[in-house]
């Protein structure tokens, strides 16, 4: 029997009972706000913003996940809230969500908006300060309700985000169990949710993913991320240095999208790792990087002890020297594969460094390292030449590509790029997922197309065919 078959019929009697309550709240609150104006959707959207923005609120937001989770830096956390939360609402801020969303008059397919019912939203240990006021405000935006379903080691946060969005919604007269939490969260609990809601959103866990798509109902899941940056030859060092430091050390490394590996033209080889290192980069002896993979990787899987830790924390972990000025450790690799555990997703401030010749050397190790883990999530390069950005755009199977940013920032939207802002990246059918794009308000809506007649046009077989027949006959 599979885990996920076992935990499908685990669920006791008395889980299934407060489940269902749960859900039956959230419906009633939910026949509620699918009668409100778009004025009033964006009211409780923005009451849920304000909520996480206020500086106070993500302050205590950001301690209490640390505390919960021993992972992440507080004022990351803070900037990570207040940012996701700003980008997000301006996302929002004009977009159709109810009632009529577009109306084509060449086609005569007029579009509403409808909501998806009762949202259950599994929540990361590894975010879970910033995730539920994210993705609250997407399913709110469609007047849907929503059941916060957290990791066990993040429920106090994620109990302390739900009472600031109450706070603000109880201005707004909107029902408070629009917006509930499981607060002894558990596999039983939360497969028993994704069971009886209309549809699951599952940022964390593969095997949550999993789940959620054996669940039976609608499921929203992402992969595992595993960023591959290119430095070519033409690329600013020092700019793509700082990017990729700033990236790499924000919360400490809890992002699915930090950097994981570097691929660097040997021309430039030495001079980009002094970049690196004048940011606080340290460069790992083959002795060392074998102490750092002992302790990172046990039993073959990387252990939790490590993940988003500080670089002493991790130096210590591993009998390392202890340097005040290391911000992050860099291996140089030469292989991808289970052999080879640093070129996977690490979640760790720890960077694994390759060196190519050639630009086709360069595709070569991207492709083979999310091979390994990570297709379908997101690579980069730092260059002066868009076409190569354009090629492995073309070529590598990734539904995100970013030129010249911080993947940390850019992968889940940036004011200097067009991604919408998220928390949760889908990696389309590559990684196992339904989605290749951020996760947006737009997947927590239904859409009824009502089809107005139109003086269309009959094609001619000619007009079809024609150049089939031209080359191949009839």
């Amino acid at each position: 029997m599979s885990e996920v078959t076992a935990t499908a019929e685990a669920a006791s009697p008395d889980v299934r009972k407060y489940i269902a309550g749960c859900v039956a709240r959230a419906r009633i609150a939910q026949t509620v706000s699918a009668g409100w104006t778009q004025s009033q959707v964006d009211d409780v959207v923005s009451a849920v913003a304000w909520a996480g923005y206020q500086q106070p609120n993500a302050e205590a937001l950001a301690r209490r996940a640390v505390e919960d989770t021993g992972m992440g830096r507080v004022e990351d956390k803070v900037n990570k809230i207040r940012r996701k939360t700003l980008g997000t609402l301006n996302d929002l801020h004009d977009a159709l969500s109810v009632g009529v969303m577009s109306e084509d008059v060449a086609t005569g397919i007029v579009e509403y908006a409808k909501p998806v019912g009762v949202v259950a939203a599994l929540i990361p240990s590894t975010n879970p300060e910033a995730t539920p006021i994210n993705n609250t405000m997407m399913a709110l935006k469609g007047a849907n309700s929503v059941i916060l379903a957290p990791s066990p080691g993040g429920a106090n946060t994620c109990a302390l985000a739900v009472e600031y969005m109450h706070k603000e919604l109880a201005k707004t007269g909107a029902p408070l169990d629009l917006v509930q939490f499981l607060p002894e969260p558990s596999k039983e609990v939360s497969f028993e949710l994704m069971r009886q809601c209309d549809l699951s959103v599952v940022t964390g866990s593969q095997k949550n993913v999993q789940a959620a798509y054996s669940s039976g109902k609608p499921a929203i899941g992402v992969g595992v991320g595993n960023a591959v940056v290119v430095i070519d030859a033409t690329a600013d060092l020092s700019d793509a240095a700082a990017k990729i430091k700033a990236s790499k050390v924000y919360d400490y490394a809890t992002s699915c999208s930090s950097e994981n590996a570097l691929v660097i033209d040997t021309r430039i080889y030495d001079a980009m790792l002094k970049e690196l290192e004048a940011q606080g980069g340290r460069l790992l002896t083959t002795d060392e990087a074998s102490s750092l993979q002992r302790v990172m990787w046990v039993d073959g899987r990387l252990s939790r002890d490590v993940i988003a830790q500080p670089p002493d924390k991790l130096a210590a972990m591993a009998g390392l020297e202890a340097d005040i000025s290391t911000e992050f450790f860099m291996v140089e690799q030469d292989g991808a594969g289970p052999d080879d555990p640093f070129s996977g997703e690490k979640l760790s401030v720890v960077l694994a460094i390759y060196r190519y010749s050639g630009f086709d050397e360069a595709v070569t190790w991207v492709r083979n390292i999310l091979e390994y883990q990570g297709k379908g999530h997101s690579c980069g390069i730092h260059t002066k030449r868009e076409s190569r950005a354009r090629r492995l755009a073309a070529e590598i199977d990734v539904a995100r590509v970013l030129m010249n940013q911080s993947h940390s920032r850019g992968n889940g939207g940036d004011f200097n790029n067009g991604l919408n802002f998220s928390l949760s990246m889908g990696g389309g059918t590559w990684a196992g997922n339904s989605i290749s794009e951020n996760l947006s308000y737009r997947h927590f809506l239904n859409t009824t197309r009502l089809a107005l007649p139109i003086d269309g046009t009959i094609p001619t077989e000619e007009a079809l065919w024609g150049s089939y027949w031209e080359r191949y006959g009839r």
